[in-house]
Formats: structure tokens, sequence, C-alpha cells
């Protein structure tokens, strides 16, 4: 069993949607893949009035102010547009695919944080009726029915908080947390750029691999966004999975090549 996520960056497109469905069509092993749309999302949401916010905590991390009104632009765009292209993609590729957000049989279910604080633009906020939060469980019940059937799950954000309000959260960890759930033995991350870089604005500074028994030399390696990835990454391994690997979504063939190496693996050293 793999678990595959695919990235919602502009790059990742219908092109590279097409390369994935030839590519997984192609396993000879169980997949589920989890996808992003962030790229549409951002789109979708100027075009109605509703650009990015982007807040930034005491931590340094940036989270997107998610008001009732952009949560439906998500729900337009992670569920509808880009899953159903995916579905698509998929099918064509002869691969029995099923579109399923984290809120279909209660797959992701967490908390709602409704206030969020920080910096915008520099200046102190407080925003309320925020739909991001954190998912606290998962039941992969559904997916495990679809497996078995001969399907395979496409999956999305949101999540649900347990009013069943929509909940916009990080797709690299409900990923992570399927993938835990599954037991996989490998989960594989697809981006628009070669894996893990020292330099995040040069690509020839790629990481291709991290030792997940020395979590502290893990952390040193990375910075900025890529510290929380690997961060999530190793938690994943703790909790089972066999390796994680950040990979490049915008190339022919791009699981194949994941598994064989290309990227960045972060697993214990043998």
């Amino acid at each position: 069993m793999i678990v595959i996520k695919i990235g919602g960056g502009a790059a990742i497109g219908a092109e590279a949607y097409a390369h994935f469905a030839a590519d997984i069509a192609a396993l000879d092993t169980p997949a589920v893949v989890i996808h992003g749309g962030n790229a549409e999302f951002s789109a979708l949401s100027t075009k109605l009035g509703l650009p990015p916010r982007m807040i930034t905590n005491d931590k340094g991390r940036v989270t997107r102010y998610t008001d009732s009104d952009t949560i439906d632009a998500m729900l337009m765009t992670y569920a509808g547009k880009v899953n159903k292209r995916l579905v698509g993609a998929f099918q064509a590729a002869g691969v029995n695919a099923v579109g399923l957000s984290g809120l279909d049989g209660r797959i992701a279910v967490g908390r709602r944080k409704p206030v969020l604080r920080g910096l915008e633009d520099g200046k102190p906020k407080v925003l309320r009726d925020d739909h991001a939060g954190t998912v606290d469980t998962f039941d992969i019940t559904l997916v495990r029915l679809l497996l078995d059937n001969g399907f395979m799950p496409l999956l999305t954000p949101p999540a649900m908080a347990e009013d069943g309000t929509p909940i916009n959260v990080d797709g690299d960890k409900l990923a992570l947390g399927i993938a835990g759930e599954l037991g996989a033995e490998a989960m594989l991350f697809f981006s628009d750029t070669p894996g893990l870089l020292a330099d995040r604005y040069d690509e020839s500074t790629l990481i291709r691999t991290i030792d997940a028994g020395n979590a502290e030399a893990a952390l040193d390696a990375a910075a900025g966004r890529m510290k929380v990835k690997v961060e999530s990454a190793l938690k994943a391994i703790e909790a089972g999975v066999g390796k994680v690997v950040f990979s490049d979504g915008r190339v022919e063939q791009p699981v194949t090549k994941a598994l064989a190496g290309e990227g960045t693996t972060i697993q214990v050293a043998r």
C-alpha cells in the first residue's frame, strides 16, 4: 500500500494529472491519492472578490484566513473542479477512481479554530469566523471499503468539525494521517520542486536523503516551511509508514521515479 499526495501548485495541472493517472494505472500495488488545489482555490477566490488573506502567527507559520464565503470557494475548487478533473483523468487511464473529501464517511474529523490571531501585512489582527482547524480523528472505513472492491479513492480537504462544518486543514497532514492509518509502505509527496531543497530558490540544492533515526539532524537540515514537512514525515514514520519521499510532480512517470529514489527520501537509515 502506498499513499500519494499530489500538490496543488500552479505547475501541476491537466498534463500532470494525465502523467499521474498513466503511471498509477501501471502500479502493481494498491494506492490512495490525496490532492491539493491551492492555486485553483486562490484563482477562484480572487474572481469571487475574496483574494487570499494570509496571517503569520507568533511561530512564523503562515495560515490562510478562511471565512464562511471562502470555505464555500474551497469546496468548489478542492472537492469540485480539481477532484473531478482528477477523477476524469484517472478513469481515462483505466483507473476506477472515486472522488471524496475528508467529510465523506467522517474520514477526517477535527476541531475548528474560529479565531485567528497574527500579523497581516505586518499589522496585528484578530480575525473571527475562521473555518480552519486540525484533524483529531481518522476513520478509514470508507477508504478500505472502496479499496476492497476495486476502487481507488481520490481524497481531498476539507475535513469536518463535529457539527458538520467543513474546515480547512493542511493537506500534507491529512495525507500523512491516512498513510499512518493504512500502515502504508511509502508516502509520496509531489510538488513543483524536485524534492526538499537546502535553498528553496535553487533546485540544485536538493537534499537526497534524511535519516529519520536522527530526528535532530533531520530537522537541522530543514528550514522554513520545509521544517514542518520534515516534522510531519518523522511522525508518519513513527506511526509505521515505511518511508516518506518528496519528489517532482511535473515530470512523466512521477510515481515510478519517486519509488526509484528520485527526490528526497526520509527513512530510518539501515
